[in-house]
């Protein structure tokens, strides 16, 4: 038996730019196919120079990013990985502090599991060039 209300199609660019790149998640409507507390699912769309405002720390999740078109830099303390050509992925674990970069306009899909709040970062006012370690998400040296 197929329940139509459980049939949602959509197209990933306007559907994620309404909320910020995700598809899907805990932070959608309970009442929304596309609610899920077990995975989040996101469409990057990320302009050249597009960089995390601070770094993703104490990581409670697994997540697995693909690169759709362009190129995407990681950093993780140790490691940078660069996506550079489409099908690229880099997947990391509970734990791993992170931060990215879009070094050309990019798209990525992200998939993180299980889907939990506390990790949304809020645009800043404006971007500026090129800013600081401390205010680039760039790891502190040593770390």
């Amino acid at each position: 038996m197929n329940d139509d209300l459980t049939i949602h199609t959509g197209k990933a660019g306007p559907d994620a730019a309404a909320d910020r790149g995700w598809l899907l998640g805990h932070f959608k409507d309970p009442a929304d196919p596309r609610h899920s507390e077990d995975v989040e699912i996101k469409w990057g769309v990320h302009p050249k120079g597009d960089e995390r405002e601070r770094w993703a720390t104490a990581e409670k999740r697994t997540a697995l990013l693909v690169l759709i078109s362009g190129r995407f830099r990681l950093e993780f303390p140790g490691r940078t990985v660069v996506l550079a050509e489409q099908g690229d992925y880099v997947l990391w674990g509970r734990g791993v502090d992170h931060s990215w970069y879009a070094e050309e306009d990019a798209v990525v899909l992200t998939v993180r599991w299980p889907s939990i709040p506390g990790y949304r970062v809020d645009e800043p006012d404006h971007r500026t060039g090129a800013l600081s370690p401390e205010t680039s998400g760039r790891a502190p040296a040593g770390t």
